[in-house]
């Protein structure tokens, strides 16, 4: 039996047993079905090993010097890193008491001396497979995992891979979230003045330092729009300072701008200013598009209200709607009226974020 034609890599698999002879029968047994075996003679190296570099099964004698087989088994199962891997107790001792430890222990495999290198190779075969079936979920999920962290914060992402059919499914539901839009002032102009590689290397420099600020308050990333930025603060997860972190992040936004500024050289961003507008309300959040494309985004009037109050900021401005600073009680601001925004009949309250009071 040739397992290297199952597996893309030949298997790892330690071996824990102090009778050198099973050792070497195992070891035997194994590289020649195209294992890579590493063996031990007691139970603490074994688990040293398995601790350095975690193998894709383990085979262990129960009687050993300096640490039996079912305390391995438990210290394997019991930590995060191994505790998918299998392991199989191999001993003489044949009862069913004696499998029912191993069992308790968290043993996936239950094998008695003298074995049939048949039935031994089946076995691990077996587990194999079923292990090769977790990894290959596991990296799917860290996939999946990846790119979700490029839109939300690790803490959203968790949420939403352990509901997944609720939050990934095409279509949406109506919630109160606060709006975030920030703009780089005066791109036209700088455009027209440098280079390409230049321009994206600057919007690269700019981005990466807003969005990380987006994430770091527990925001999610919406999109790019140009030389702008989308984000949003209450969905997926929604919390009682959603407009809070929205205006924090505002403000951290202006004052990283301003450390950019300085230390770029040649003041190559001086030249460039950063408004930004911020309106808290009712809007659809969700999947919207196809189930081969979707954007996960915010569709309504509060969308549309923080976006014309960003393109009413000054540089280094930060304007915020009544609505966002009645909820809000820390917001230091300055009253700026009622104002008249492109695309609206009715004014709307605007002020000038200042501070967040401590």
């Amino acid at each position: 039996m040739d397992l290297r034609a199952e597996f893309l890599r030949p298997p790892v698999i330690f071996v824990a047993d102090d009778d050198w002879f099973i050792r070497d029968v195992l070891t035997n047994y194994l590289a020649s079905a195209g294992c890579r075996v590493e063996a031990f003679p007691d139970g603490v190296q074994a688990w040293e090993a398995v601790q350095a570099s975690p193998p894709d099964l383990v085979l262990l004698d129960v009687r050993m010097p300096l640490m039996d087989g079912l305390s391995v088994c438990r210290h394997i199962k019991n930590e995060a890193q191994t505790q998918f891997v299998p392991v199989v107790i191999v001993t003489a001792l044949d009862s069913q008491d004696e499998e029912l430890k191993a069992i308790e222990a968290g043993a996936d495999d239950f094998i008695t001396k003298p074995f049939s290198s048949i039935i031994l190779l089946t076995r691990v075969r077996s587990l194999l497979r079923l292990k090769r079936l977790h990894d290959d979920l596991e990296s799917r999920n860290a996939l999946l995992s990846q790119v979700l962290n490029r839109y939300v914060d690790q803490e959203i992402t968790d949420v939403i891979l352990t509901d997944p059919e609720r939050h990934l499914q095409l279509g949406g539901e109506t919630r109160q979230v606060t709006v975030l839009f920030a703009d780089l002032r005066h791109f036209t102009q700088f455009s027209a003045s440098h280079t390409a590689p230049q321009v994206v290397d600057i919007l690269n420099l700019i981005f990466t330092e807003l969005v990380e600020i987006v994430m770091s308050n527990q925001g999610t990333f919406d999109k790019f729009l140009g030389d702008a930025i989308m984000a949003f603060y209450g969905a997926p997860l929604s919390g009682d300072d959603d407009s809070e972190r929205a205006l924090r992040t505002a403000l951290q936004m202006q004052l990283r701008f301003q450390q950019l500024q300085a230390e770029t050289p040649n003041q190559i961003l001086m030249s460039l200013g950063l408004g930004i507008g911020i309106h808290s309300g009712e809007v659809i959040v969700g999947n919207i598009g196809s189930e081969r494309v979707m954007d996960y985004t915010v569709i309504g009037d509060a969308v549309n209200i923080a976006r014309r109050l960003q393109e009413n900021a000054e540089s280094g401005q930060i304007l915020i709607s009544g609505a966002t600073h009645n909820q809000v009680a820390r917001a230091q601001v300055e009253f700026l009226g009622e104002k008249h925004l492109y695309g609206r009949d009715a004014p709307v309250e605007v002020y000038a974020l200042q501070a967040l009071q401590l």
